[in-house]
Formats: structure tokens, sequence, C-alpha cells
């Protein structure tokens, strides 16, 4: 249950699916009753009554207490959180380019939402006061992980950092959301636009009736009937790697895989690597470590770059 009632004028709206618990067996995403008109007004919305929660929550005016700050903040940002996992799932398995335009507009403004709230100050000063009296507050395994959770999250989200390197560390987050966007867009495209077209019967060599009458379909789904068409797409790509007796092409599939994005072309991403890489490193020097690699391995089981 969220600790902040959703507006129900909302539910004729656009996105007004993603406003409240979803009406399904298992709270399962109504996918029947989602367009992509919805998302736009949904993430904004969300964003809004997000912000609106913090802001309740980071002015309280009662002393903080684990229920009324940690599982307060836990439990805010429901809506956002519905349509953020459906959109990015989506944005993940069937990309549109109305979903690919979406995620570019949206991108930015999540990542500056997320940095308000976890550079907001008086919001750290109430989980810090828990957090202090964590030992004497007779809280549950789970309970002082989550505590410890959201301590760790504010921390590594910069909030000790002064007022100019949290001004960069924003500037920095921001841009690394549009970047590693485009870069993603970018092997998409590759992916999707590269097509292995066999004219020859004998190239089908050592490949199974069933590989072959998919790639006959292909072909014909785009013109080419009469031919075989064999693209990036993974139901595509490992058969003939795995079968083909042809080595010549097999090859050249392969290439083209582990070539997306280093074609010189529209879509080539080794501009975009640079400043992601010459980006993560300032974050991580602003953060206080050595590289990005101490940053990110920090909240995982191997801990540091040496034990990977």
């Amino acid at each position: 249950m969220t600790l902040f009632a959703c507006n129900n004028a909302k539910k004729a709206e656009k996105g007004s699916v993603f406003y409240t618990d979803y009406d399904t067996p298992y709270g399962t995403p109504p996918f029947d009753r989602i367009t992509e008109d919805d998302f736009r007004p949904a993430f904004a919305y969300g964003m809004e009554q997000h912000s609106k929660e913090i802001d309740s929550l980071a002015n309280n005016p009662e002393a903080p207490t684990y229920e009324n700050t940690i599982v307060a903040l836990d439990n805010s940002g429901k809506i956002l959180e519905r349509v953020s996992a459906v959109f990015f799932a989506l944005e993940g398995a069937d990309k549109t380019d109305a979903i690919e335009q979406i995620a570019i507009e949206v991108s930015p403004k999540l990542s500056e939402h997320n940095d308000n709230i976890y550079l907001n100050e008086q919001l750290f000063e109430r989980i810090k006061t828990v957090y202090d009296q964590a030992e004497n507050l007779n809280l549950t395994t789970e309970q002082k992980q989550l505590l410890n959770k959201y301590y760790k999250r504010f921390v590594r989200g910069g909030i000790l950092l002064n007022d100019s390197a949290k001004q960069r560390l924003r500037e920095i987050n921001k841009e690394l959301s549009a970047l590693t966007l485009q870069y993603g867009n970018n092997v998409l495209k590759e992916t999707n636009n590269f097509k292995l077209v066999i004219e020859d019967e004998k190239d089908l060599s050592g490949l199974p009736d069933a590989v072959i009458a998919a790639a006959a379909e292909t072909a014909k789904a785009n013109g080419m009937e009469g031919k075989w068409v064999f693209t990036l797409h993974k139901p595509s790509w490992i058969p003939f790697l795995q079968y083909a007796d042809n080595r010549e092409l097999r090859e050249k599939l392969y290439k083209a895989m582990y070539m997306r994005g280093d074609n010189d072309n529209a879509y080539d991403n080794k501009e975009i690597v640079n400043k992601i890489v010459n980006l993560r490193i300032e974050k991580a020097k602003l953060m206080g470590y050595d590289t990005y690699a101490d940053f990110v391995l920090e909240e995982t089981m191997a801990k540091t770059p040496k034990a990977v």
C-alpha cells in the first residue's frame, strides 16, 4: 500500500492504467489496456506524484522513525515504478520508433528526478538520524537491510559531496543517461539493418530444414521471395553459426554481430564509448574511487576489481 493516495479523477486520462494497483491475476501489467500513448503522461504524472511524496516525507514535522522515514520512502513512487517497469521491459524487448523517441525524452528527466531524490539533504538527514539510532531500534534483519540499502544509496548518490561537486554529478548523470541510451539505440539499428542474403541453395548446406524455412519466410517478408535471409537476431544467428558448412558466410555473420557500432557509419559508437568511459572515470574520481570499477563493484559480491 502506498503512503499517498492517487487522484481518482486521473483514471479516465491517458496513462491512468498505471495510477492504481493492477486489477489483474497476480498483479501483472494489463498489456491489453496499455498503449504507447500512455507512457508520456504516466511518466510525467508518476514523477510529479513521487516528487510530492518525497517533499512531504522530507518536510515531515514529526521526528524521524523507521516507519515514517524508511518505510515511507520505500513505499513512495509506486506509479513511477509501475510505468517504468512496463516501459523499459518493452524498450528492451520490443522497441518501436515511438518507444525509442519516448525513451530519448524521458531518460534525462528520470536522471534529474533521481538526483533530486538522492541529493535531497533534508531527506538524508532524516535517514541518517534513523541510521545512527539503528542499534537501539530493535530492528529485524530485513529492516536493517532496508535501512542500510537506502543509507548507502544516498551516499553513493553523492549526498556527501560539496555543492559544486553535486552539480557536476548531476551533469554527468544526465549526460551518461543520454549517451548509454544512444549507444543501445545504435546497436539495435545495426542489428535490425543487417541481412545476410543467400541466393545459392548450396550455401545452406548443413542447416536444419526448420532453419532454412525460417530464413525463407524472412526473405519473403523482406520482398525477396525465393531467397534466404539470415539476421543478427539470435534465433537466426545462432543456428547459422552452429550448423552452416560455409565457413566464409559463418565468419561474415559472426563479424557482423561483433562489429555492431564499429562500422564508421551513422550508428558508430566509438566516440560515444570514449565519452562514456571518460565520464565514468570522472564520476568515480568525484565520488572518491580510484576507478569506475571500484565504484561499481563495491556493492557486489566481488567488492573490488582484484577479486574479479
